[in-house]
Formats: C-alpha cells, sequence, structure tokens
C-alpha cells in the first residue's frame, strides 16, 4: 500500500523526524487557507501516487506539478491549475493520474539535496540504508551511470540500527559537525519509523541541507506490507482506493490478490508462485497474460465467482485459463465454482481448466456433466497451448 506525501508527513511528525510544514487541500479556497496558516514561502505540490512530478505535464497543457508560490492568492491559482487534472509522468505512464489533492508546504532555502531510503533487502532478510551525497530528481540516472555514488548499509533485525552505522553513513555522504548530528537524529527516527509502521520502503529524496545549517525531509515515498495492515490500522485508514485499479480494489474486498496487466489470456491460479509460473508459460507458448490472479490456498465458491466476475470486467480478455493445483484447496470445490458463475455470468469466452491434487477426479466429473463450453487440459503445457490457440482464434 502506497500513502500521498501529506500523508507521509504526518507520520514524520509523529515520529519526530524533521520536515517543512504542510497542509493537504483540496479545493483552490482550502489551499489559499491553508497558505495563509503557513510561514514562509510555499510549494504547491500535486498529490499521487507517482513520482516524477516536477517534470511532469497536465493534460490540460499546463507544465509541472511541483510550483513554487510567493502569496496564498498564487497558492490558489496554482491550485487551481492542478485539482481535476490528470498529470502525466514517466511512472505514471501516458494515462497519467488525477490530481485531487494538492499539498501547501512551507519551502525551504536548499543548500544541497542528498537521497535516502530504507527498504528490504529480500536477499539478505534485512532491512537496508541507501544513501547518496548526489539526491533529487535524477537519482536514477546517478544509479545507472555511477553506481559508486549510492551507499548501502545492512541493518541487523535484531540489533537494529546501531549509532555507528548513522555517523558512518552520516560522513560517506559528507556530513560533518552539527549536521552529522542532525542527520543520526533524523536517521534514528525515520528507521522506528519504518519498523514500527511495518513498511517495506521508505525514500526520502530529496534530503536537504538548508542554508541554514538544518537537515530535512522534503519529499517522501512510502511503501507498506499489505499483509501487517492489520496491525496498522490507522496506516490502513490512509488508503487511497481512487488511486489504485479499481478490479485490485475489487478484488481485496473478497481476498482475492489481482494486479491487472496488458494481455488477453485471463488467468485464475492458486498460489502465487504457480501463478508467476502460469504467466510464464504463456508467454512462453506466444500468449500474454491479461492479470495475475491468485486466489489463495482455501478459496471457497463464492470467491471463484467474484473472480471471474472481476477476469471478465477487463475488456481485452479473449479467453480464460484456470489452473489450480488442490492441496489444501479441493478440486471439487473450485468446479463448482467456475460452473456456478459461468452460469451466472453467461460465460461467452473460451475456458481452459487444468485441476490437479485433492478430489480431482470429483472436480472433473462435475465440470464434465455441467454441460459448459470448456476445454480440459491435462498438464500446464497443454493448458498454455490450449489457452493461446483459443485467444488467438477469438
Amino acid at each position: 500500500m502506497n500513502i500521498h506525501e501529506y500523508q507521509a508527513k504526518e507520520l514524520f511528525v509523529k515520529f519526530g523526524v524533521p520536515t517543512p510544514g504542510g497542509i493537504m487541500a483540496a479545493t483552490p479556497e482550502e489551499a489559499k487557507a491553508a497558505a495563509e496558516k503557513l510561514t514562509g514561502g510555499l510549494v504547491v505540490k500535486a498529490q499521487i501516487h507517482a513520482g516524477g512530478r516536477g517534470k511532469g505535464t497536465f493534460q490540460n497543457g499546463f507544465k509541472g506539478g511541483v510550483h513554487l508560490a510567493e502569496t496564498p492568492g498564487r497558492a490558489a491559482e496554482l491550485a487551481s491549475q492542478m485539482l481535476g487534472q490528470v498529470l502525466v509522468t514517466h511512472q505514471t505512464g501516458p494515462e497519467g493520474k488525477l490530481v485531487s489533492k494538492v499539498l501547501i508546504a512551507q519551502s525551504v532555502d536548499i543548500k544541497k539535496e542528498y537521497y535516502l531510503a530504507i527498504l528490504l533487502d529480500r536477499a539478505e532478510k534485512c532491512p537496508v540504508i541507501v544513501a547518496s551525497a548526489e539526491g533529487g530528481v535524477n537519482i536514477e540516472e546517478v544509479a545507472e551511470s555511477r553506481p559508486e555514488a549510492i551507499i548501502r548499509t545492512h541493518v541487523h533485525p535484531a540489533l537494529g540500527l546501531q549509532s555507528f552505522q548513522t555517523r558512518k553513513i552520516a560522513r560517506q555522504i559528507g556530513l560533518g559537525g552539527d549536521k552529522l548530528r542532525a542527520f543520526e537524529k533524523l536517521l534514528t527516527a525515520l528507521y522506528r519509523l519504518f519498523i514500527e509502521c511495518d513498511c517495506s520502503m521508505v525514500e526520502v529524496n530529496p534530503l536537504v541541507e538548508t542554508t541554514d545549517g538544518q537537515i530535512l525531509a522534503l519529499d517522501a515515498k512510502f511503501n507498506f506490507d499489505d499483509n501487517a495492515l492489520y496491525r496498522q490500522k490507522e496506516v490502513a485508514a490512509m488508503r487511497d482506493t481512487t488511486e489504485e485499479d479499481p478490479r485490485e480494489v475489487d478484488a481485496s474486498a473478497f481476498n482475492l490478490n489481482y494486479i491487472g496487466l496488458d494481455g488477453d489470456i485471463a488467468c485464475m491460479v492458486n498460489g502465487a508462485g504457480l501463478a508467476m509460473a502460469t504467466m510464464d508459460i504463456i508467454k512462453l507458448h506466444g500468449g500474454e497474460p491479461a492479470n495475475f490472479l491468485d486466489v489463495g490456498g482455501g478459496a471457497n465458491e463464492e470467491q471463484v465467482k467474484q473472480a471471474f466476475r472481476i477476469l471478465l470486467s477487463d475488456p481485452k480478455v479473449k479467453a480464460i485459463l484456470v489452473n489450480i493445483f488442490g492441496g489444501i484447496m479441493r478440486c471439487d470445490v473450485i468446479a463448482q465454482g467456475i460452473i456456478n458463475a459461468a452460469r451466472e455470468m453467461k460465460l461467452e469466452v473460451p475456458l481452459v481448466v487444468r485441476l490437479e491434487g485433492t478430489n480431482v477426479e470429483q472436480g472433473r466429473e462435475l465440470l464434465g456433466a455441467s454441460g459448459l463450453k470448456l476445454t480440459a487440459a491435462t498438464d500446464l503445457t497443454d493448458a498454455a497451448q490450449k489457452v493461446v490457440a483459443a485467444a488467438q482464434a477469438a
């Protein structure tokens, strides 16, 4: 799950991470009122779940999703140019994202920009701190052209972040004296936030040194472990479903793991590993998967029916492949769910089914006696070849 920058600032304030003040606004009037409450210079930032806002372009022709504002009136004017408009950046794709909120924040006089992030290193099974003395909008170019400028420090999950590590990182990016101590304080607070909020990523870009010697987190991107949201009520409440694919939101309501893709072969599979293998073998045989859909190890008939409904909501789908290995899940339950869903929704696209595992014979008998127009597959290769052929024929 991702959150907006204004929500990230709320977490920064809660955990003591130094950051300029800011207030969210959903209308130009709110933007003006927010600007009047803040002191000093102002900056107006479009709020979307994507990077590259500063270099983005609105579909109405307005350039940039981040602008300085000298007065509250100018902040309201900029907000009116952004709100209700679609912003296109290098991360959104050509379709862009609708801006429904802006952040009115205090601007600061920047002396130098840095990059700072905390991620989960799954290979090392621990958090890793990534830092660079060359932060800002072009950090991706730095990572590609000069990887030696990127510093990585792993943190032992049991011992936690140690003070010698924060000092070492500070020196590596060129901070000393009072600025080193300010960085230590910021990074320690940021790491505590990362752990206590079950984050999978916290990225601060840029981290800045101001002309008066402060070290501040100017911008932030967060990602949270969805599996831990049950114990993160405050974070879960920050979810903005308007920023997500409606099908993914719909699927999550039924505990289905769905990710939309660009192909035309819909997949319904149990288990993430099997789902990935299914998509791979579809591509191997010349097809393009339309989605990743993992119904999990204990899906019931209702979940299978809802999964079919979500798959069929994609107008690009030309064929469906159901690939189930029944371990915990029973093949006869899946078969009955398929039958109910196909009858209720008057399935018109080709359907290929491969079942294996617990109660597989009962499942195959149910499908065979259903009268549905479906194609049975004996194994994964057979299933992929048949569904690709069906999609191409359609």
